[in-house]
C-alpha cells in the first residue's frame, strides 16, 4: 500500500465500506422488526438497492412507486435474498407491486438448482434438517408471508423464476 490518502487502495477501501454499509441496511430491512403502520420511503429502498447493486452480479429493479408498508418490503427483501442465493452467475431481479399483491421475478441464463429451498419458501416442506444458516431466508420468508396473511407462489422456468405474494 502506498500510504497516500488517495489512490486505488483508498478507492477500493471506500467501495468495500460502502458495500458493507449497504448490506447492513439491506439486512435491517429483511431481518428487522416491522410493525404494522410503518412505511419505507421509495427513496430509502432505492438507496439500499442501488448501493448493493454496484459491482454485483445480481442487479435489482424496484418498480414499486411510492412508500410501501415495511412488512411488505421486508418480505420482498427476503425474497430478493433468495434470488441472490440461486443466481451465483448473475441476473436481474424485478420487484413489482400490483393490485393483487407483489411479484419478484428473477431472470438469468443459469440458476443454481435448489428445489428443496423453494419448497421451504412455499411452505410445501418443513424439513429443516439440511438447512444451512446461509439459506435461512428461504425458511423465514413463508413465516413473514403468513404474518401478512399471504402465501408465496413460486413458478420456475429455465431462464426465469417468479415469486408472487
Amino acid at each position: 500500500m502506498s500510504g497516500a490518502s488517495t489512490g486505488p487502495e483508498t478507492a477500493l477501501i471506500e467501495d468495500s465500506v460502502r458495500n458493507a454499509n449497504a448490506r447492513i441496511r439491506f439486512f435491517r430491512i429483511a431481518f428487522g422488526a416491522a410493525q404494522p403502520g410503518q412505511f419505507l420511503s421509495r427513496r430509502d429502498v432505492l438507496s439500499v438497492i442501488d448501493d448493493i447493486s454496484k459491482g454485483a452480479r445480481v442487479t435489482f429493479d424496484w418498480t414499486v412507486e411510492g412508500d410501501v408498508p415495511r412488512c411488505e418490503a421486508r418480505l420482498a427483501f427476503l425474497i430478493m435474498q433468495c434470488f441472490e442465493t440461486v443466481m451465483p452467475f448473475g441476473g436481474t431481479v424485478r420487484i413489482i407491486n400490483h393490485p393483487g399483491g407483489w411479484s419478484v421475478i428473477g431472470a438469468s441464463d443459469r440458476f443454481r438448482e435448489e428445489p428443496h429451498l423453494w419448497a421451504l419458501a412455499e411452505h410445501k416442506s418443513e424439513d429443516l434438517s439440511d438447512l444451512k444458516a446461509a439459506d435461512l431466508h428461504f425458511a423465514l420468508a413463508p413465516l413473514v408471508a403468513q404474518e401478512l396473511e399471504r402465501r408465496l407462489e413460486v413458478t420456475r422456468k429455465p431462464d426465469e423464476i417468479s415469486v408472487r405474494f
